[in-house]
């Protein structure tokens, strides 16, 4: 949802339409992409801007000519509204209206744009595959530029490749070592503005007019002096466009530049605008650039600093909270560990005490049945004594055929018995309920 703000207040800024509703819509138009549509809405100008145009902003305040320049100076951090020019209300209304008219005709390229640029880039990425096959297997050219161009599988913006087209043409003409010209991103100016946001710099803007006389000479004795480019290397991120290419003709537009060569002094504003602090205008020596891009900074430093303080006490509380974060989760799983031990432990205490309840039962399910079968045996063995008792029948009386019987058992007992045939003694003897084994007849008559 901040995306959507961002993109809705730069477009605003950028374009100078101040309908919330209708941005909204064009954006929307255009899939929120903000390159294609401010570009729909300044399609229409096709002519050549003006080197030399005596429009200056309202706002402005001018500080006099120093050497054939002027230097012009917003409110310090005011943010300003980019783009919007002053027209009485006769002539905003036409304009608005045709935008209107034109909007479903923008939505229509827009569209057509969007496939055919995925078709064309599915047909380069496939050609740059095949390209860099036939490489690998020595068949294809594979020279150094081209080897590069292949490898490159995702396109620059068209804002991204006019940046970088013009720092390559810079390059070539004033030189190629940063020491001594303004090192100048190579991107578009909304991701070179979020740079500088988030270094916490102020943004460098140089716009090109590779046609004005005063141009050659501003870049190799002012732009390209070697103390000036390390005051800007150090101080700002630097971004520069060619008035030539489509987003360094929006932005002249959007600043009023009207001489040439143009400098300013941008940054994001806390309230989604973009403030424009300071802008110069003509011809400028190193020492009164340095001059004035050293007072823009010290006007500015208190906001840099709030900022930068700012975002480092977001970082720090940021810290703080996961530190926190860590901290209490290290508690929760500590506590949660404990939790589990105790009931683990538990779990355990209540398996053992089931354990031994079961062994108890079994040790009384034991005796129990040993007990029953104890007496279940006794029970036998007396009833086998009673039934052998009762088979012996009574003892005879002493005569001819009746011999006398004592019989010692192994536990010492000893019994005396009359019987008139001696293979009865069997009988006798298991009539008594002990074992056969170890009895012995001690005397028979």
């Amino acid at each position: 949802m901040v995306d959507v703000a961002d993109k809705l207040a730069y477009f605003q800024a950028i374009t100078g339409l101040e309908d919330p509703d209708l941005c909204t819509e064009i954006l929307a138009a255009h899939g929120w992409d903000l390159e294609l549509a401010i570009s729909s809405i300044t399609s229409t100008n096709t002519t050549t801007p003006p080197e030399n145009s005596a429009s200056t902003p309202a706002v402005a305040t001018s500080s006099g000519d120093d050497g054939g320049g002027r230097v012009v100076t917003r409110s310090r951090l005011e943010p300003p509204r980019f783009g919007a020019p002053e027209r009485s209300e006769a002539a905003a209304g036409p304009g608005l209206a045709w935008k209107i008219v034109t909007l479903p005709i923008s939505v229509i390229s827009g569209s057509l744009g969007l496939i055919s640029g995925a078709i064309g880039l599915g047909l380069w990425a496939a050609g740059g595959v095949l390209s860099y096959s036939m490489g690998m297997v020595g068949l294809g050219s594979g020279s150094g530029r081209n080897s590069e161009a292949s490898a490159r599988l995702v396109p620059l913006s068209a804002a991204a490749s006019e940046a970088v087209e013009f720092v390559a043409a810079f390059e070539r003409d004033y030189g190629t070592t940063t020491m001594t010209r303004p090192n100048f991103v190579s991107q578009g100016f909304m991701d070179a503005l979020q740079r500088s946001r988030n270094e916490f710099k102020l943004l460098f803007v140089y716009l090109h007019s590779p046609d004005h006389p005063d141009t050659p000479l501003f870049c190799e004795r002012t732009l390209c002096s070697e103390a000036l480019a390390a005051f800007v290397n150090e101080n700002f991120v630097a971004w520069g466009g060619s008035i030539r290419a489509s987003e360094g003709f929006k932005m002249s537009n959007s600043l009023k530049a009207s001489r040439f060569p143009f400098c300013a002094v941008v940054m994001a504003a806390t309230n989604q605008r973009i403030a424009l602090l300071q802008q110069v205008e003509g011809p400028k020596s190193p020492e009164e650039m340095i001059t004035i891009l050293q007072k823009v900074l010290e006007e500015s430093a208190p906001v840099l600093v709030a900022g930068r303080l700012e975002a480092e006490e977001r970082r720090t509380n940021m810290r703080l909270r996961e530190e926190q974060d860590a901290a209490y989760q290290a508690a929760l799983e500590a506590d949660q560990a404990r939790e589990r031990q105790k009931r683990e432990e538990q779990e355990r205490l209540e398996r053992e005490a089931a354990e031994a309840e079961r062994k108890r039962k079994e040790e009384e399910e034991a005796l129990e049945r040993a007990a029953r079968e104890a007496a279940e045996k006794e029970a036998a063995l007396a009833r086998m004594r009673q039934e052998k008792a009762l088979s012996l029948g009574d003892e005879p009386e002493k005569g001819p055929n009746v011999t006398q019987v004592l019989v010692r058992f192994p536990n010492g007992e000893r019994k005396e018995r009359r019987e008139t045939v001696f293979v009865t003694e069997r009988s006798r003897i298991a009539s008594s309920g002990e074992p056969f084994c170890g009895v012995k007849l001690v005397r028979g008559s």
